[in-house]
């Protein structure tokens, strides 16, 4: 199984260690899925962690360290081209829909632009996917 961890997941990992997203970031270092990425969710992800209301929370060395794992240990796939289709309300995660499409991955997000998408798109809030991937 693939999946696409948007930036705002991977970020709430950081901020709290026993939260999904934080057991999800474990469940992928122990091999239960393959994470995708790309330059541009890397980018998105650094810029978002260098934000002035996340310095308090997570340091620069903590924000360098999540985004050197991904880039080193999570499959790095192109950057989609072209003109994406307009899929979301926010034309800002089309490029996450592309990314999961041509990935043949799931987008795990708790953004309500990309859940909203779920009847017709692979997307699943963290606490569904870890349903899925820690079954009880």
């Amino acid at each position: 199984m693939r999946a696409v961890l948007d930036p705002n997941v991977l970020i709430a990992a950081a901020l709290s260690p026993q939260g999904s997203p934080a057991r999800i970031l474990r469940a992928w270092l122990d091999g239960a899925f393959e994470l995708i990425t790309s330059p541009l969710l890397l980018e998105e992800l650094e810029r978002a962690l260098s934000y002035p209301k996340l310095r308090p929370r997570i340091s620069p060395d903590e924000a360098h360290a999540l985004v050197a794992l991904l880039r080193d240990e999570a499959e790095l796939r192109p950057d989609p081209t072209g003109v994406l289709p307009a899929r979301s309300t926010d034309p800002g995660d089309d490029y996450l829909i592309a990314l999961a499409a041509d990935s043949r991955a799931i987008i795990v997000s708790g953004d309500h632009h990309l859940l909203e998408l779920a009847g017709q798109l692979p997307v699943q809030s963290p606490v569904e996917f870890l349903a899925v991937i820690e079954p009880t």
